[in-house]
């Protein structure tokens, strides 16, 4: 699964907003084993949101998650756009959502409110635990859910829940080589595709470091690795500390 994540909202490119999702969809993703694929933050612009949602749909393992513009004033687009890409049909009602919206508002869903209740033909409803007007999804792929951050993280657990029941987070092991990443190249090429290799490098006073990552689904793949490294830094005479040490005083001091 390839998960992606849009923010539509002019107003945190503007910088009237901070943006509160990408911190929260990340953390919830790694916690299941899962990390994000790309992020975009853009514009409450017609045309930009709907080439974004098509390149998205352009993967065949995508998996979407899209915050905002699912309202009914009129820069909230997400629906219509959602509905013309993802289901190459119009907006039709959807009568548990309507239901749902006036059961809250009653008459005040009227003239406005009452338009959340269209959606994408055969959307599915994820619960809206602050005032019930559901966010939704479509093919169960592609999830859709307000800008509201007490709106739409609980929606999103909703959904990963759904996706994911059983799954765990990643084993992972962590070490700081004292050494340039260059010197470790080698031994980083021998790594498989089944277990994810993170190498950052960083300055540690005046000496080159790296920091080096090595996280999978099976732990016993991540421990195998991490002691091939170890055995290679070993032979090749170089010093390494357990965990990301890069902003350690007592590591990087000149005396050190």
């Amino acid at each position: 699964m390839h998960f992606y994540q849009v923010i539509i909202g002019t107003e945190i490119l503007n910088r009237r907003r901070n943006d509160r999702h990408f911190l929260f969809l990340s953390e919830e993703l790694l916690k299941r084993g899962e990390k994000l694929h790309a992020s975009f933050i853009i514009e409450d612009d017609r045309t930009l949101i709907t080439k974004t949602f098509e390149l998205i749909k352009s993967d065949p393992e995508a998996i979407l998650f899209s915050f905002g513009g699912i309202g009914s004033t009129p820069d909230d687009l997400t629906r219509e756009i959602a509905a013309r890409v993802f289901t190459q049909k119009p907006l039709v009602v959807h009568e548990e959502a309507k239901r749902r919206i006036l059961d809250q508002f009653g008459d005040d869903a009227y003239p406005h409110r009452i338009h959340m209740a269209e959606l994408p033909e055969n959307a599915e409803l994820l619960d809206n635990p602050v005032n019930n007007v559901p966010g939704f999804s479509v093919d169960r792929r592609y999830f859709f859910v307000p800008g509201f951050p007490q709106m739409a993280h609980p929606m999103v657990r909703q959904a990963l829940d759904l996706l994911l029941p059983d799954a765990k987070p990643l084993a992972r092991r962590t070490f700081t080589a004292l050494t340039s990443e260059n010197d470790l190249i080698e031994m980083m090429q021998r790594v498989p595709a089944e277990v994810e290799l993170s190498s950052l490098p960083a300055f540690c006073g005046d000496r080159r470091i790296a920091v080096i990552s090595l996280s999978a689904k099976e732990p016993e793949k991540v421990e195998t690795w991490y002691r091939r490294f170890v055995e290679y830094m070993k032979e090749k005479g170089i010093e390494w500390v357990e965990g990301d040490r890069h902003d350690d005083p007592d590591l990087c001091s000149p005396e050190a």
